[in-house]
This record gives structure tokens, C-alpha cells and sequence, in this order.
């Protein structure tokens, strides 16, 4: 403040030696007017910059001035800036929210007291078909227009979901939304949506495999109770008696069959993938799949004539297929079934061609081509479920279980192999399965190889 009492006192200084200079009394008072009105109008030209300034409100701008206005210029710009942090620091944090909700699996939509969309994330325009730029601020009950959905808005109960229809679900595909709103704030709603149709084809699935599982037992087990009750209560004759036991145990080793199919099942999906640090000779593989082929062959058709043409590679291709990396009873068990598969359902006089092919990306090709009835086209993506049976009278009189091609599917996708499937219905099918490069290997490098009579393969039945 000491400068400003000595800038003014100066003005009236100057000005009262004007009037002195000029010896009069009045010249003395007009200098020190003059001096008063030129220091308000600096001061208040001063003051407009400042004012100018807070009107614009940015920092940079601010005037750089000594005195009373300029230290209230820099506690004002100091304010800004920190006014602006906070503000930057806040918009951060809400971008970071909203990134967050954005990449959410589930939809949400945020909506006002009246029920106005005032965001939504990509999920949610997804799930209920909206457009962000288009509809923001629109009511959900207008955009959302399922009964259900309605019904749960107007009764104000919001403490379980309501599951709907997506807006892309088909027929042939459908598609089921859990929606359930959870008020909060001043009557604003938070509406979550999740994707809840893979949940409900899995609990279908698990349904389907218990009703499943319980038919495929209970059905022998029944054959075998009252096989056993008539031979308690009933007089029978030696061959009458033979018969029966007979027919009690081909029941009993259905059920067994189907147990040790479900037993591989759980140890495929429960143990670890195999690993790269065993390697077997394909040839030990191809032997003994053949040896099983033809002898089953054999038993099939020994009341008839005709037998089944099976070819397999020959011995020099079967040696220059060089090794894969595994766990032989599961890759065993996989080769085996699809070649027994293919016996059983070629008629008596059909050919079978087992082929071992070497890709160009290093990957390998083991094929199973037969001259069977084939199967329908609608038949074909099932295939693989546990239980599907193309013809279910047929497959249990060829000793099919329901779960061989799941069980192939699952060994052979946990060594990294896929599973080809092609068929015409009337003149054959082709079983592939195609493994990669990774897991294929010359015959250069030392081997684990075992002779085909050890090989223990796992359960499995063949089914069509």
C-alpha cells in the first residue's frame, strides 16, 4: 500500500507546484484535481482489466498487475486453476467409469427419475436394439416393448429379473436377456442386462443328460429285474434258463458300457491337456486300430458270406508317418472308434479306407471313408452330442452306447486336433480328424513306441 500513498502523493505534489509556479491559490487546487481524476482513471482502467478477465475466466489470460488489483488477479487465477484441476480430475474419473461400464460383458443403461435414457454402453444397444445419438432421453417403455418387460416396469418391483427375447433373437437361434432395474439416487434407475441364452442351453444340455443317463440305465436295469424275478418265480427248463441268463448279460454289459463311456467322459474333461513330451509311432496306432477293425469284421458278419473290404495304408506308409504327441489310450481310443464305427454300420461286402495323409503346414490327416447307408444332412451337427443316435433301435443292436463320437471329440480336441464330419445318405460317410503340425514329427528323433498288444485304449462305443 506504501506505493500507492506515494504515487498519489506525487500527483498532488506535482500538481501543487504547478499552482505554486504560478502564484495562485486556485492553480493549486486545480493540480490537485487533476492528480485525484488521473489516478481513478488509471485505477479504474486497472480494475476493468481485471473484470474483463473474470468474464473470459481463463488463466492464461490473466493481467499481470502490481498492487491491490493484481494480487486479486492472482488469488483469482489460483482459484481457476485449482477450480479446473478438480474439474479435469472429475471428468477423468467419470470417463474412467464410463470405460469401465463400456467394456462390461453385461448391458446398462442409465435412466433418469422419469425413465429417460440418459447413457448406455454398446452391450445394451446390443441387447435391446437402441442408438445411442438417437435415442438418448427417450423412455425405456417406448423402446422396449415387450409385455413382460411392461408389466415389470408398472408394478415397481424390481427385487428379480424379468427374462426377455433379444432384439436379434431367431428361430433358429434364439436369444434370452435377464433385464432387472436397481433404483438409486434421487428416483434415477440403473437397468442391467446380461446374455443369459448359453446358461439356458447348459442347463437344457444338463437336463437332457440326467433324463439321458437315467433312460440309458434304467432301461436294462430294468430288463435285468424282471429277468431275475422270473427266474425266482417261475419253473424253467435248462435252455430256457440259459436264454434268459443270456439275455441278463447282455444287459448288464450295455449298462457297463454306458458307465465306462460316462467314466471316460469325466476323466477327458477333468484331466489336464496332454503334453509334448511323449511320442508314439502312428504305426503302432494304425496296427492295432486294424487288428480291432477286422476282428470285429469278423464277428459281425460270420453268419454271412460277404465281408467288409478294409484297406489300410501299407507298411511302408504306415512307417513313414512318422510319430505324434500324446496320450496314446486317448489317441488310441479316438482312431479305434471311428474305424469300429465305420464296420458296424457298413453293410456285409462294403469297403472301408483308412488313410494317413501329411499336409503341406506340417499337420497330418487320419480319414475313415465308408460305403455305409450315410447320414441326413440335419443329422450331422448333432452328431457329436452325448446320447444322439441318428437310429436309436439300430445303434443299440450294433452294441452303441450314445457317447463314442463325444468321447473322439474330446480326445481329440484336447491335443489340439479337430474333427472333421462329411456324408451323402446313400453312398457313405468320411470321419477325419486333422492334427497340427505341432504334434506331428518324422521318424529322426528317439521315440516312445509301444507294441501294438500294450496299448490299453480307453472306453468308448462306436455310435452313428
Amino acid at each position: 500500500m506504501l506505493w500507492r500513498f506515494i504515487f498519489f502523493f506525487s500527483f498532488q505534489a506535482v500538481g501543487g507546484l504547478v499552482g505554486w509556479w504560478q502564484a495562485q491559490l486556485w492553480g493549486v487546487a486545480v493540480g490537485i484535481c487533476i492528480a485525484t481524476w488521473c489516478w481513478f482513471l488509471w485505477d479504474l482502467w486497472r480494475g476493468n482489466r481485471v473484470l474483463r478477465w473474470l468474464r473470459l475466466g481463463d488463466p492464461q489470460l490473466a493481467p499481470r498487475l502490481r498492487g491491490l488489483w493484481g494480487e486479486a488477479a492472482d488469488r483469482a487465477r489460483r482459484l481457476l486453476r485449482q477450480s479446473q484441476l478438480q474439474i479435469d480430475a472429475s471428468d477423468a474419473r467419470l470417463h474412467e467409469i464410463l470405460s469401465a461400464l463400456q467394456a462390461s460383458p453385461n448391458g446398462v443403461v442409465l435412466l433418469d427419475g422419469e425413465g429417460h435414457i440418459e447413457w448406455c454402453n454398446q452391450t445394451a444397444e446390443g441387447h435391446f436394439g437402441f442408438d445411442v445419438e438417437r435415442d438418448l432421453m427417450q423412455s425405456i417403455g417406448n423402446l422396449v416393448r415387450d409385455p413382460d418387460f411392461t408389466r415389470y416396469l408398472n408394478t415397481q418391483d424390481f427385487s428379480r429379473p424379468v427374462i426377455l427375447q433379444g432384439r436379434s433373437s431367431t428361430a433358429s437361434r434364439p436369444v434370452r436377456i435377464s433385464v432387472q432395474l436397481h433404483p438409486y439416487g434421487d428416483g434415477r434407475k440403473l437397468l442391467l442386462s446380461q446374455d443369459i441364452t448359453a446358461l439356458e442351453q447348459a442347463e437344457a444340455m444338463r437336463r437332457d443328460f440326467v433324463a439321458n443317463v437315467s433312460h440309458e440305465i434304467r432301461t436294462p436295469l430294468t430288463v435285468l429285474m424282471g429277468f431275475v424275478e422270473t427266474l425266482q418265480t417261475l419253473p424253467l427248463t435248462e435252455d430256457e434258463r440259459q436264454r434268459y441268463l443270456g439275455m441278463m448279460s447282455q444287459q448288464s454289459a450295455r449298462m457297463h458300457s454306458v458307465v465306462q463311456d460316462l467314466l471316460t467322459l469325466s476323466r477327458l474333461e477333468g484331466s489336464p491337456l496332454p503334453g509334448m513330451n511323449e511320442w508314439i509311432q502312428v504305426k503302432a496306432l494304425l496296427l492295432r486300430s486294424e487288428e480291432e477293425a477286422r476282428g470285429l469284421s469278423a464277428t459281425l458278419l460270420a453268419s454271412q458270406n460277404k465281408q467288409h473290404d478294409i484297406v489300410y495304408p501299407s507298411a511302408e506308409d504306415m512307417l513313414g508317418a512318422g510319430q505324434i504327441a500324446g496320450v496314446v489310450a486317448e489317441l488310441q481310443s479316438a482312431l479305434s472308434n471311428l474305424v469300429n464305427n465305420a464296420v458296424r454300420y457298413t453293410p456285409a461286402g462294403g469297403s472301408i479306407h483308412v488313410r494317413w495323409e501329411s499336409l503341406e503346414n506340417g499337420g497330418a490327416r487320419f480319414s475313415v471313408t465308408d460305403t455305409g447307408a450315410g447320414i441326413s444332412p440335419e443329422h450331422l451337427p448333432r452328431l457329436t452330442e452325448r446320447f444322439y443316435r441318428v437310429d436309436r433301435s439300430r445303434s443299440r443292436e450294433t452294441g452303441g452306447t450314445g457317447l463314442g463320437l463325444a468321447i473322439v471329440k474330446h480326445a481329440v480336441q484336447r491335443h489340439g486336433a479337430t474333427l472333421q464330419i462329411s456324408s451323402v445318405q446313400g453312398k457313405g460317410s468320411t470321419f477325419a480328424v486333422v492334427f497340427p503340425a505341432s504334434r506331428i514329427r518324422a521318424n529322426k528323433l528317439p521315440s516312445v513306441v509301444r507294441p501294438p498288444a500294450s496299448i490299453q485304449p480307453m472306453a468308448g462305443a462306436s455310435v452313428h
